[in-house]
């Protein structure tokens, strides 16, 4: 947006807090627009208006504000707002959290410029999510099946593997039964310098020229952690509905990204929320999600995995609870499967996937795809309640017909969950499946139709 008004200098910052400046009497300010900073050294720093008031005008300085002096700073308002130039050439790239490129690989030359700021999708010009995305993973794959256009976060808890669990998607997911491109947008906030590598490596290694990397270092400006969802979501709607490319977003870690505003809006002394969060939290988050999604007449569409730690494995914390409001389902990385030694530890009894029946069946996965589920799902909760009763009477209290679901519950941790970094397509989860419910008499396969019973049995 280019207001076509001239740029405008001022020397009246008030006071300096955190990573913002604030200032009084600024004439013709424009929310969110791009601020020069010149300190009294040369040195030029970039800032965004966060609030746009002549009484108190607020700046988020994106480097940082150590070594600003107040009476001797410059700030020059440009009269727009921040724009991303985006360009397909952007795949295959590690870029800021600016959306600058770090790789040494050279500039990139825009085909436009976009407001990172976005708009939610018109629910008048939505079309329902659909179509099958391979992760590569059977517990996801199978039981909770993640389809275009859908968002659908990971929770997790600390030290468990989020990092590897959000690179094998990044690098493991396809698209079924569409003809249009596939890209997979990946943005990294506040991690550390040992998981930049981790990522880096991932990617490198399996060698994919359709990712986009966008990484904010934990020692990086908290006001580039909240950019990076909007510049991912930015490009990624541009590849989607401009350039017809199927998006996949994985934004990690959304905690993170929380931290980062709450510590913002403590610098501007708001009233603090529920555990000093802002009370627009779940707003916030809103305009982040709600870019999700297809859109009629258009080709291509842009689907969520935004990833995120549960403090004290707390799903009432309100970062995964506001998260579980906007989003379509969840997907649980549990601690017991990973103190048993098994990855990807998906527990797939609290996770849930709400659209997934309109990505699978005929013509998409196969058609007893949702009866082998439900019944895999209603064998493994009976396993896990004998579990429990076990450990109370002992084994010697079941029966025999007990005792082969408690096999089946074994069984089908240590190979269907536990599959490692081994990619598994949806044909070799189906037939991992029928290998595990042979396990258990014919008759006491309710969920599924007999005539599929028969067919595969």
């Amino acid at each position: 947006m280019n207001t076509g008004l001239e740029s405008v200098t001022y020397q009246t910052v008030e006071r300096i807090q955190g990573p913002l400046l604030f200032l009084n009497n600024i004439k013709r300010v424009l929310f969110e627009e791009m601020i020069n900073i010149e300190m009294s050294n040369g040195e030029i720093r970039q800032g965004q208006v966060l609030q746009a008031d002549p009484n108190l005008t607020i700046i988020q300085v994106f480097e940082g504000t150590e070594l600003i002096e107040k009476d001797s700073v410059k700030v020059t308002f440009s009269q727009d707002v921040f724009k991303l130039g985006v360009a397909e050439a952007m795949l295959g790239r590690t870029m800021n959290g600016r959306g600058l490129p770090i790789d040494g690989q050279g500039e990139i030359l825009p085909e436009a410029f976009h407001e990172v700021t976005g708009n939610p999708i018109n629910p008048a010009e939505r079309i329902k999510p659909g179509d099958f995305i391979e992760t590569g993973i059977s517990s996801i794959d199978m039981l909770n099946s993640l389809v275009l256009g859908q968002k659908l976060p990971i929770f997790s808890g600390a030290g468990l593997p989020t990092k590897e669990v959000a690179a094998q998607i990044a690098t493991q997911a396809r698209i079924k039964n569409q003809e249009a491109d596939f890209a997979v947008i990946f943005g990294a906030m506040g991690i550390t310098e040992r998981d930049g590598r981790f990522f880096q490596r991932s990617f490198e290694n399996a060698k994919i020229s359709n990712l986009i990397f966008f990484s904010n270092y934990a020692s990086d400006s908290i006001i580039e952690r909240l950019l990076i969802p909007r510049i991912a979501m930015t490009i990624a709607e541009y590849l989607a509905f401009e350039k017809g490319y199927h998006s996949l977003v994985i934004l990690t870690d959304i905690l993170n990204y929380a931290e980062a505003l709450r510590e913002v809006s403590a610098a501007r002394e708001e009233f603090p929320g529920r555990l000093g969060y802002p009370g627009y939290l779940y707003t916030d988050l809103a305009t982040i999600y709600e870019r999700v999604g297809r859109i009629i007449s258009k080709k291509g569409s842009v689907t969520l995995f935004p990833v995120l730690t549960m403090p004290n494995d707390d799903i009432t914390h309100p970062v995964p609870d506001l998260t579980g409001y906007i989003t379509e389902g969840q997907i649980f990385l549990d601690r017991n499967l990973f103190n048993m030694g098994y990855y990807p530890p998906i527990n797939p009894l609290p996770s849930l996937s709400r659209l997934m029946n309109a990505g699978i069946g005929k013509g998409k996965t196969r058609a007893d795809h949702r009866e082998i589920a439900d019944q895999l799902y209603a064998f493994y909760a009976k396993g896990v309640q004998l579990r429990q009763l076990v450990a109370i009477a002992g084994v010697d209290s079941l029966s025999d017909k007990d005792r082969r679901f408690l096999k089946f519950t074994d069984e089908f941790e240590q190979r269907f969950i536990h599959q490692g970094q081994v990619r598994r397509t949806i044909e070799n989860s189906l037939d991992l499946s029928w290998e595990l419910l042979r396990m258990i008499p014919k008759d006491e396969l309710t969920r599924i139709k007999k005539s599929v019973v028969d067919h595969y049995y």
